[in-house]
């Protein structure tokens, strides 16, 4: 099963992450993240800061990361019967990079899944931590030009799209709580779903 982490900036994806990787069985789950450590994740890393990235060339720098997670971790994973929690993936991408692509390209989430569908493998459930875009803005810090308020908005609205389009596979998780409540929720969820 591939359970992944979703929201916008600020919502405590990476929090929950390591709450539940010192609690699921370490041979049976693997907890990654993206981007990813590799070299192509270093290059999403630079692109990300960099404020003059050209918004198509970078998504194709995460598009070229997911490919090479699938291929060194997700499918291995999975196809040796462990659970994966991703720290982001896919949803990601549709909700950051079409929200970056606005305006340059008609249609940019369609897009976006276009670019994906042929090679990405769909999770099986996702853990939408929401909360409003100033809030995530302010706990960020937004610190990158992925983290103001104003792209968090169009974001944001692009998650709930998302949702919309496949509601039995969101899970929402009132992010405005406390960093307790969130956790447990989240650990309740997971709990069910790998029963």
């Amino acid at each position: 099963m591939l359970i992944t982490l979703e929201g916008i900036d600020g919502g405590g994806k990476t929090t929950v992450a390591e709450a539940l990787g010192s609690e699921l069985p370490a041979d049976r789950t693997v907890f990654t993240r993206e981007p990813t450590d590799s070299w192509y994740g270093e290059a999403v890393g630079r692109s990300i800061g960099d404020d003059d990235a050209d918004p198509l060339a970078e998504l194709f720098l995460y598009t070229a990361d997911h490919a090479d997670h699938l291929t060194r971790v997700i499918r291995p994973a999975l196809e040796a019967g462990k659970t994966v929690v991703s720290d982001r993936y896919a949803d990601s991408r549709y909700a950051y990079q079409a929200a970056t692509l606005e305006g340059r390209i008609e249609e940019p989430m369609a897009y976006v899944r276009d670019v994906h569908e042929p090679f990405t493998r769909p999770p099986d459930a996702t853990l939408y931590f929401d909360l409003p875009a100033e809030v995530g803005a302010e706990r960020a810090g937004a610190t990158n030009k992925f983290e103001t308020a104003a792209y968090l908005r169009e974001v944001r609205e692009n998650y709930e799209r998302l949702i919309d389009a496949e509601p039995d596979r969101f899970h929402r998780i009132d992010a405005t709580r406390s960093r307790t409540e969130v956790v447990s929720e989240a650990r309740a969820v997971v709990a069910e779903l790998v029963e």
